[in-house]
């Protein structure tokens, strides 16, 4: 399991979703907050944030963007680290075995992840909570909630397994991946959801037999797409096989016998 070293100059703060963080220098600062970081232009409080009606839209945009992070699943929380008084160290992993990527924004394009794929950024970086994939995503969960970063700097991303990166104008512009298995995609990508072959036979029987569910994630156009390699959901299915291997006989379980 993969994790990232981050190294900050005096006063240079990044972020993280709360239960990403490892461990930190005693100079840097840290801080709990309900809200990412102020878009571009937007100070957190004080000048410039227009007296008592600038106060008021901070509030109700804390209070939308918590409203997301909860309707997405997510930790309401954001930790943030700022280091004092000279160069400063914090560690950062993800949750899962598996690789860490970081993405560089440079403001022309932004990125879209999993939401389980963030880990940390810098402050300069804007996060926000996408909603994509149509009737089909929203009814299957499959896919219907991203996160988006946006603006300049740094956002590190964590998955399962292996990264592969593909474009799918590389592939005739178009790829379908199994839901569990993206990672993030940038700005030009566009996603959706679409079922697998309908209610008919050969549908259910990819459903039902096939371990692929009733939906796949489309991805067209041109543009980076990272996909990883192990799926929580495959996951979750080996460690519940293993749990019970100690029960099963030498023909898988068929024959065994329990004592009682």
């Amino acid at each position: 399991m993969q994790m990232a070293v981050v190294n900050l100059n005096p006063g240079q703060t990044v972020y993280c979703e709360a239960g990403k963080f490892l461990f930190k220098t005693t100079n840097v600062t840290m801080e709990t907050r309900l809200s990412g970081p102020p878009g571009a232009g937007q100070q957190q409080g004080g000048a410039g944030s227009g007296g008592m009606g600038g106060m008021l839209r901070q509030a109700m945009g804390t209070a939308m963007q918590v409203g997301q992070r909860a309707l997405a699943g997510e930790s309401l929380a954001f930790q943030y680290f700022t280091s004092q008084g000279g160069e400063g160290t914090v560690g950062f992993a993800g949750v899962l075995p598996g690789e860490m990527r970081a993405l560089e924004l440079d403001g022309t394009r932004a990125w879209f992840a999993e939401k389980d794929a963030f880990v940390a950024a810098e402050s300069s970086v804007q996060f926000g909570i996408a909603f994509q994939g149509g009737r089909t995503g929203m009814s299957g969960g499959e896919g219907f909630v991203l996160e988006k970063f946006t603006g300049h700097g740094t956002v590190i991303i964590a998955g399962a397994g292996n990264f592969i990166d593909l474009n799918p104008a590389d592939f005739g512009g178009r790829i379908e991946v199994d839901t569990g298995c993206l990672v993030a995609f940038e700005e030009g990508v566009q996603y959706g959801v679409q079922r697998i072959g309908g209610l008919n036979r050969q549908g259910l029987m990819n459903a039902v037999f096939g371990g692929e569910g009733l939906s796949l994630a489309t991805l067209e156009g041109n543009g980076r797409v990272i996909l990883q390699s192990l799926t929580i959901e495959s996951l979750a299915n080996a460690l519940k096989k293993a749990q019970g291997g100690d029960k099963q006989g030498p023909t898988g379980g068929m024959f065994s016998t329990h004592a009682g």
